[in-house]
């Protein structure tokens, strides 16, 4: 079962420092190509921690069904 929440990163304002891949329990984020960070929605269980961590302020944690 899916939990409820999952993280989006939007990509064009991350500066892929990798803060967000540290802190997330599930490995459910990467750094694709040096350029952006990017979220397995199918891993993430939308604790939020990684929107805490983001420097730029471009992680948030929406409602699964929610358009990103």
């Amino acid at each position: 079962m899916k939990s409820k929440k999952y993280a989006h990163v939007e990509e064009s304002r991350c500066v892929a420092c990798g803060a967000c891949t540290n802190v997330c329990p599930r490995g459910a984020i990467s750094v694709v190509k040096g350029c952006f960070a990017r979220v397995d929605s199918e891993i993430c269980v939308g604790c939020g921690l990684c929107a805490k961590s983001c420097p730029v302020g471009c992680i948030s944690v929406l409602e699964r069904g929610d358009a990103a």
